[in-house]
Parts: C-alpha cells; structure tokens; sequence
C-alpha cells in the first residue's frame, strides 16, 4: 500500500476539522450509527466517515473509467445500486438506457481516452473533474457528479460538458 503523502494528510486534517465544525452533520451522522444507543467515539466515527469519503471518490473514478473505457455492463453490476437516476439530457434514465449509450459510445469512439484531474467528496457526493480527448483531437473538460446510497453504490448522476476552445483570453488551463 502506498504511504500517504503530506498533501494527502493535511487534506485529512482539513476533512476532519470541517467535520467538526459541522455540528448538524454530525449529529445526523452519530444519529444514524448510534441506534443502538452505544457510546459513540468520536474519533472512530471521523475515521469511519473520512475513509467512506475515500471509498466513494475511488468508486466513481472506478465506475467511471470502466464504463468510459467500453465496460458499462461491468461497471453497473460492480458500482450502480438497484435505481439509477441520470441528469444528463442525451442519456436515457435508468441501468439500461445507461448501459445502451455506453456501449454505443465504445463502439463508435474506442480510441477515446479520459484523465481524472480532481475528486471532490462530500456527504454522499462525489465531484469529478476529467479531461477527455476524443478522434480527431476534441477535447473536452467536463464535471460530473455522483450521489451515493446508504450502501455506498451510486444512485444519482450529473454532468455538465465543455469543449475545449482552441484560443483562450488567459494562460491558465481548464483543467
């Protein structure tokens, strides 16, 4: 296992101490996982509540990569929980509407390739910032984002897509 890094561990530090400033979602929280009445340590819980952070920015890039790359089958049976609500306008809502357009898209574009640049987790959502480049050197910078159920499978998708102009008023990138 890889040894976290410094910015690693202060992006901990900086999750644990907004968890603690969070009174009400924490309470939500100690609630939800104290239904037995225990004592509660405070610590495991901000533990428990960072690494599930974690697990659901890692199940995203996971989920998304594998559909992205021509497996959406794969990536629903591993990562989608029984209800699957999709936002975007040219994807149908459900599994199989989902699993129809990916596998279109393989089909059709196989040489295209995605780069994760960011995951952002919060709650139960999860923010992805990519960076795509498609036949014929499109590329695109986009931003989806992912709710996840109690089980920690995805439930919910939104996105919003851009092209990437070839001239820009500034030298900063999108991504």
């Amino acid at each position: 296992m890889q040894q976290p890094t410094k910015t690693t561990k202060k992006r901990k530090k900086r999750t644990i101490t907004k968890l603690l400033k969070n009174k009400k979602f924490l309470g939500r929280i100690i609630k939800e996982k104290n239904s037995s009445n225990r004592k509660i340590n405070l610590n495991h819980l901000i533990i428990h509540m960072t690494s599930q952070l974690d697990k659901n920015k890692n199940t995203a890039i996971a989920f998304y990569k594998m559909a992205y790359e021509g497996n959406p089958r794969k990536a629903v049976k591993l990562y989608i929980g029984r209800k699957y609500i999709q936002h975007n306008p040219l994807v149908g809502d459900g599994i199989k509407p989902f699993i129809e357009y990916f596998e279109k898209m393989a089909e059709e574009f196989p040489e295209k390739s995605i780069e994760f640049v960011h995951a952002i987790a919060e709650g139960n959502l999860v923010a992805l910032h990519t960076h795509q480049i498609w036949p014929g050197e499109e590329e695109y910078v986009t931003m989806d984002f992912f709710r996840f159920n109690k089980k920690g499978k995805i439930v919910e998708h939104w996105d919003s897509i851009q092209i990437i102009p070839k001239e820009f008023a500034h030298n900063n990138s999108m991504y």
